[in-house]
């Protein structure tokens, strides 16, 4: 009997934790947007259903620049000489914060989304879009093969 409470009771315990640590999350604010500039790559991403794609290589990287709210967004490929060669047209993007939200509004002559910052710091960014699906991305390290 002294053992079911005993587990109960750190059951409880690590539920509480959970609960603190998961109402914790840091908001994304106007400060934390200069780590967005640069290169970023996928490393993984998760879809709405739960299910997980891990990106290893990645022959496209994202490059970001903002500034003071409005920037963009383009695709690039890498190069062996630690360059970029760029892939198309950059897709504007505007920044929203809404409810304590950091959202990238992103626009093209074709279309338009958006896509909340649910982290930021120098080394990790996560974005999630409005069906659900959460990208989780690296900062990006240029080849330099001689």
């Amino acid at each position: 009997m002294y053992l079911w409470r005993l587990m109960n009771y750190k059951q409880l315990i690590c539920f509480f934790v959970f609960v603190v640590a998961s109402g914790c999350k840091k908001e994304v604010t106007a400060a934390d947007l200069q780590h967005i500039n640069g290169y970023w790559e996928i490393e993984e991403v998760t879809m709405n259903d739960g299910s997980h794609k891990e990106y290893r290589v990645n022959e496209i990287i994202d490059y970001f620049e903002i500034a003071d709210g409005k920037g963009y967004r383009r695709k690039v490929r890498p190069q062996f000489d630690g360059k970029y060669l760029n892939m198309g047209e950059a897709e504007a993007i505007s920044v929203i914060f809404k409810d304590g939200k950091a959202i990238l509004h992103y626009s093209t002559p074709y279309m338009k989304w958006q896509e909340e910052v649910e982290v930021l710091n120098k080394d990790q960014m996560i974005l999630q879009n409005n069906e659900g699906t959460e990208y989780q991305y690296k900062r990006a390290v240029p080849f330099n093969i001689k």
